[in-house]
């Protein structure tokens, strides 16, 4: 029954990675959400095509890119298409991608074309070795059937994933993604080409380093999280040299910049390197989600999650990512993290 019907997304499955793409239908229009007109006309973008050598399923390898349905640097269209921008080495782009009949077209618009075209197979998972990943357990393994099209993102850019990150630190989903589509939406740039409408590439380093205390204030972000994104664009550069480390070393640089620490590294190196064994440890829910599934253990910290998959011990992210996708998580037993907009006060 596994391949007959798609699992249904949960707040769990979307953590883990799974964003919903429509099948495309044929005629739809390609610029735009739900019939909407492309913000601005422009001529065909720069084009290629690249074919896989397995299963590839655009909504879960691109879906860790999101932040929240509203991203303005993430977009899903009825024709089965994923948009998305980058403010990469060669300046800003956007880039499409569409999979039919077993090959990837990617079409991209802007400074940054060619460069978001030259690692499309490396963004879509193409440095990933699925078949390394040996299931040790029967609810692992199930999710790995249900979902053979899993790959690991690679974007080779650190900034964009770095500052959501820090947005999401000590607060709720909800905050974090508001925040992030405040500040970009407002200060950043519109994605060059027929992008859908209210797209945006994130502000560049510089911009983040000039943004008025007040409209962090506004955007519901605390002087911690505000200063340690304003420490790290001071060393952008510095740390966009650590695409070039391998994930272990990459972590160590970004962490020697205050603030940052071992959960938000590896949320980075996640989406950066395609990092397979960057478990992610000093979060909230995960150890608790990882200990109930693989053991019953609801009440897992740290220590217990890093021993129970240590027998995926250079897959531990990906076994990470099968578990969340399972969609098995410890029923609630307390309220959710209570929602504070310091924009209120």
């Amino acid at each position: 029954m596994s391949g007959r019907f798609a699992p249904r997304p949960t707040r769990t499955t979307v953590r883990g990675g799974h964003v919903a793409v429509p099948g495309g239908t044929r005629g739809g229009a390609p610029g735009g959400a739900a019939g909407a007109v492309p913000r601005q006309t422009a001529g065909p973008g720069h084009v290629r095509t690249w074919t896989p050598d397995g299963p590839l399923d655009l909504g879960l390898v691109l879906g860790p890119l999101r932040r929240g349905p509203g991203d303005p640097t993430f977009r899903t269209t009825p024709d089965g298409s994923v948009w998305r921008t980058s403010r990469t080495p060669a300046g800003p782009g956007t880039l499409r991608v569409s999979a039919r009949g077993g090959e990837v077209r990617g079409e991209a618009w802007g400074p940054g074309a060619d460069w978001l075209l030259d690692r499309l197979p490396e963004l879509l998972g193409a440095a990933d070795d699925p078949g390394a990943f040996e299931p040790r357990h029967r609810l692992v393994a199930l999710a790995r059937h249900r979902r053979p099209g899993l790959r690991l993102v690679r974007t080779g850019l650190v900034m964009e994933s770095l500052i959501p990150s820090v947005l999401e630190q000590k607060v709720t989903t909800d905050e974090a993604y508001r925040a992030w589509r405040l500040l970009v939406r407002k200060f950043g740039e519109p994605a060059p080409g027929p992008a859908p409408e209210r797209m945006y590439v994130m502000p560049a380093p510089r911009t983040w380093a000039l943004i008025p205390s007040w409209e962090w204030h506004r955007a519901g972000v605390d002087d911690k999280r505000a200063g340690t994104i304003l420490r790290a664009v001071r060393v952008a550069a510095r740390l966009e040299e650590a695409v070039g480390f391998d994930p272990a070393g990459a972590q160590r640089r970004l962490e020697l910049v205050p603030g940052i620490g071992p959960w938000t590294s590896a949320e980075v190196v996640q989406r950066s390197h395609g990092a397979a064994d960057s478990v992610t440890v000093g979060d909230l829910h995960l150890p608790g989600i990882v200990g109930y599934a693989l053991a019953g253990d609801r009440d897992a910290d740290d220590s217990v999650m890093l021993e129970l998959l240590e027998p995926y011990a250079g897959q531990r992210h990906r076994a990470a990512r099968l578990i969340l996708l399972s969609g098995r998580t410890p029923p609630r037993r307390t309220p959710k993290m209570p929602r504070t907009d310091i924009g209120l006060l």
